[in-house]
């Protein structure tokens, strides 16, 4: 099912939260919802959903206008952050209780309890159908919200911070199992998260939104290798910038040049993330002395500060000998440079 917004905006009391947003969601494609908060991508979430309503715009399910449709009646499945299960219920149960209501009333008993099961082997939920939500583990209940969401067939999933309340190891399981379960069902998905890494791992394309407006859209490879301004540079991942001047295209700090194609002259800032740096003991680079290194399993961190009193963190192979007080030149492999 393809979707479409067309300048959807959306305002609370004075506060614009959705701003004038055009977007074109394909037919089984998984679009992140990316920004921080305060952006309008929950906002933009719940209006598809059906739970708020735009003050102007519209928006497609296909080519039928589903702006007024209310939510019962959009064929959608929702996955909230936090759940929402029904305590007394047992899994199973939960799972069931949108086949029962009027709209999929035509479902028998046996057909609905088939695709019970269906749907717990589906999940790998296997054998805790009679448990009640408490009883089993964060990951366990958020693959039972999005059962109780496939339960129903919808032809649009929508997930607002799917893995949120979950901690790291079991967010990047259910990641993963997550991208597999969509290659498989092939549902139209739209999903909101503030977790970079959470986007750029599952989506097909992502939206970055920020103060109700999309800043930039595109494949993961395509928003993280060729981000479009500033803000965007500085909200995917670890981000140093090293002040400048633009003249002729190119910024001179010192004795070294970092080009500066297609940037106006005048002050502008180098964006540079710690794998776009590399130390040197040779003559080319910019000065630099380490203040601190940092050992990790597998790698090693090196922080650094440079001649006019920016600090950037750098990685380095885990032989290679460095420690604090150490002089020495950073090379800059890669960069995106932006006027102020």
């Amino acid at each position: 099912m393809k979707i479409r917004l067309e300048e959807v905006t959306k305002t609370f009391n004075t506060f614009r939260a959705v701003n004038d947003v055009s977007l074109d969601i394909e037919s089984g494609e998984l679009v992140a919802l990316l920004g921080p908060s305060g952006s309008g991508k929950t906002t933009l979430l719940r209006m598809v959903a059906g739970l708020e309503y735009p003050e102007s715009g519209r928006i497609f399910f296909g080519a039928q206008d589903a702006t007024d449709i209310p939510v019962r009646e959009r064929g959608v499945g929702f996955v909230f952050q936090h759940y929402a299960l029904f305590p007394h219920m047992t899994v199973a149960d939960n799972i069931a209780f949108g086949m029962r209501t009027a709209r999929a009333a035509k479902r028998s008993k046996e057909a609905i309890a088939d695709r019970v099961k269906h749907l717990l082997g589906m999940m790998q939920l296997d054998g805790l159908g009679g448990r009640f939500p408490a009883q089993v583990s964060g990951g366990q209940r958020q693959r039972v919200a999005l059962a109780r969401a496939l339960a129903v067939d919808p032809k649009v999933l929508l997930l607002d911070e799917p893995f949120g309340a979950l901690d790291a190891n079991v967010r990047r399981d259910l990641r993963r199992w997550l991208r597999e379960l969509h290659a498989e069902l092939g549902i139209t998905t739209l999903f909101v998260t503030h977790d970079q890494e959470e986007a750029l791992d599952l989506a097909d394309r992502v939206v970055i939104l920020d103060k109700g407006k999309i800043i930039q859209a595109g494949a993961p490879g395509t928003v993280t290798r060729n981000p479009n301004s500033a803000f965007v540079m500085r909200f995917l991942g670890d981000t140093h910038t090293i002040s400048g001047t633009v003249r002729g295209g190119a910024i001179t700090l010192g004795d070294y040049v970092v080009g500066a194609d297609g940037v106006p002259d005048g002050q502008a800032d180098i964006f540079v993330r710690p794998a776009d740096l590399a130390w040197s003991d040779s003559e080319q680079g910019i000065p630099a002395t380490i203040s601190r290194v940092i050992d990790r399993p597998g790698s090693r961190r090196v922080v650094a500060s440079l001649a006019h009193g920016e600090t950037v963190e750098l990685d380095v192979a885990p032989e290679h000998a460095l420690q604090a007080g150490q002089t020495g030149r950073l090379a800059i492999l890669r960069s995106r440079v932006f006027a102020r």
